[in-house]
């Protein structure tokens, strides 16, 4: 697995700089925000540095495909309240117009009482 020396999220995957876990396994991290927008709000991050969703190719489809799947699940056990009166948002920042500040690519979870900071 690919790590980049100096991408903090990189540095959380490994250990090096603390994190509140919400979920680990063997290719995904999933950690709260430390400036939450939201309620809820944590990041999934893949254990493998990718850039962005710009650098996704065919063989990630599986783990993406596992990380928004693992999503509503990890949103209702952070206390997210239940579809369809409930739920939660899931964003994907790409690139510097897409607002994207960490090029690690990485998953907001949002959720709770509205209205939120942002967004």
């Amino acid at each position: 697995m690919s790590a980049d020396p100096h991408c903090i999220f990189c540095k959380i995957v490994e250990g090096k700089i603390p994190s509140r876990k919400v979920y680990e396994d063997d290719e995904i991290l999933a950690f709260h925000d430390i400036n939450p927008w939201a309620p809820v709000h944590f990041l999934m991050v893949p254990k493998e540095h990718l850039p962005s969703l710009a650098q996704v190719e065919p063989r990630h489809a599986g783990l993406l495909g596992r990380m928004l799947a693992l999503a509503p699940k990890l949103a209702l056990q952070e206390g997210c309240r239940p579809y369809p009166e409930g739920g939660h948002r899931v964003v994907i920042n790409t690139g510097a117009e897409g607002g994207q500040e960490v090029h690690h690519l990485h998953v907001h979870v949002m959720g709770g009482p509205r209205p939120w900071l942002k967004g």
